[in-house]
């Protein structure tokens, strides 16, 4: 029996948060035994913002190394990198001929990426929705692993996949998302109410898969709580909350205990006892990595092997797509 699909990629826009590890990939590494899973490196995303070309190239390899180093396994998972496989750019302009401005106007993080800078409000921006729709469709993904403020995005790849079917006949597979509903959104350490995000520009904001111990210590006893005093999960208190969800994630303990644990204690002592959670999680990770980004050989027969994989199964979707928009098939 066929194991359903499951389409997931990040952009390689330097290195990744513990956000990036709870909402995403730890989440990658749990589902490759139960689904085909085709995980990519989204460097087409990348360039929508400008980027110092050798520094894409390296911070590609850094994602790569990362997915390997916590724990997903390229003989369970394709690994590959999105320009690797040209299929994508080529359905993302057919799926862009049946997109309408409306939907696209409506998109969130257009709207708020357009609030913060008009330098770089290029049409790459403004059409990415498109082109992660065609990621997901290429692959016929039953599944695509979401946070929250990505939904909307799925929702317009789940339109393109009916709109497209409805007027050509059967062709795509209609995605669902998989959300993870404990936490998959990691909030920022300085301000809860925000995505932890690496492009913060305050760097106790985030905790980076990569920081050294001191780092690790010296973010988490900054991160933002408040004048309670009290260790509770609560929406009251959103800067402990989002600290107790890193807490549970990373020490496979439910807040109910981690809460009972620190009953009559301060937040000194649970920020102390949380970094040290922190860094126990990450070391292995950060150690694995290392061996695998000095190895370019390695690397390179992953993301090669992985791109042959991705591209034989992506050809077939787009020949099927060419066929029935009427395009001639070349000989």
């Amino acid at each position: 029996m066929n194991k359903k699909i499951v389409f997931s990629g990040v952009q390689p826009s330097g290195s990744l948060t513990i956000g990036n590890y709870i909402g995403a990939l730890k989440n990658f590494v749990e589902l490759q035994d139960e689904y085909e899973c085709y995980y990519c490196i989204v460097d087409l995303h990348a360039v929508t913002v400008p980027q110092i070309p050798k520094d894409l190239r390296s911070h590609s390899l850094d994602v790569l190394s990362l997915y390997l180093a916590v724990g997903i396994d390229p003989q369970k998972s394709t690994l590959f990198i999105q320009s690797h496989v040209p299929a994508h750019a080529e359905l993302g302009w057919i799926l862009n001929t049946i997109t309408y401005m409306g939907q696209l106007n409506r998109m969130t993080q257009f709207k708020e990426k357009s609030k913060k800078s008009d330098e770089n409000l290029n049409a790459g921006l403004f059409t990415y929705p498109v082109l992660m729709a065609a990621d997901i469709l290429l692959y016929q993904s039953d599944f695509v692993p979401v946070g929250e403020d990505q939904k909307q995005h799925l929702e317009l790849a789940r339109d393109l996949a009916e709109r497209f079917n409805s007027r050509y006949s059967d062709t795509f597979v209609v995605p669902e998302p998989l959300i993870k509903e404990f936490g998959a959104r990691i909030m920022s350490l300085q301000d809860p109410e925000s995505k932890m995000s690496k492009s913060d520009r305050d760097e106790n904001a985030f905790i980076l898969m990569l920081d050294n111990k001191d780092a690790i210590r010296r973010k988490i006893r900054r991160a933002v709580t408040d004048s309670l005093g009290i260790v509770a999960y609560s929406d009251q208190q959103p800067g402990l909350k989002n600290l107790l969800n890193i807490y549970s994630v990373l020490s496979d303990k439910s807040v109910d205990s981690i809460v009972a644990n620190y009953d009559g204690k301060g937040y000194g002592e649970f920020k102390d006892d949380l970094a040290d959670v922190v860094i126990q999680a990450l070391s292995p990770i950060q150690e694995r990595y290392k061996e695998y980004r000095q190895d370019k050989a390695f690397l390179e027969s992953i993301y090669r092997e992985g791109a042959d994989k991705a591209e034989a199964f992506a050809a077939k979707t787009l020949r099927k797509v060419y066929k029935k928009i009427g395009f001639i098939p070349r000989i």
